[in-house]
């Protein structure tokens, strides 16, 4: 993910708690822990502003943006063969089957 959330870094320095800026700004502990993690797909501008304004900071304490990384020759050249399988349940048999990601659907 090429935007990293420092949340966690910024309460850190500020001393507080999740759960504290939680009750401070009115967001659910649960809507912050998903930001705090970097699973967020979206931030409103106003849950934004009130971060800030509770932290003392600005976005660009909190948001960073990190460019992509290539992916090694090791991980461009991994042959089929050594990938691990995944595993698919058959809704109709419960069966689970073993299968590399390349194999067709049933």
């Amino acid at each position: 993910m090429p935007i990293m959330v420092k949340l966690d870094d910024v309460l850190y320095a500020r001393r507080m708690t999740l759960t504290q800026l939680s009750e401070r700004i009115g967001i659910t502990l649960a809507n912050l822990s998903i930001l705090k993690t970097g699973k967020a797909r979206a931030v409103r501008f106003s849950t934004l502003e009130a971060i800030c304004e509770a932290l003392e900071c600005g976005p660009g304490d909190l948001l960073e943006f990190e460019l992509a990384r290539e992916p090694t020759k090791r991980q461009r050249k991994q042959p089929a063969a050594t990938r691990k399988p995944t595993l698919r349940t058959t809704a109709k048999k419960g069966i689970t089957h073993a299968r590399h990601s390349e194999s067709f659907h049933t």
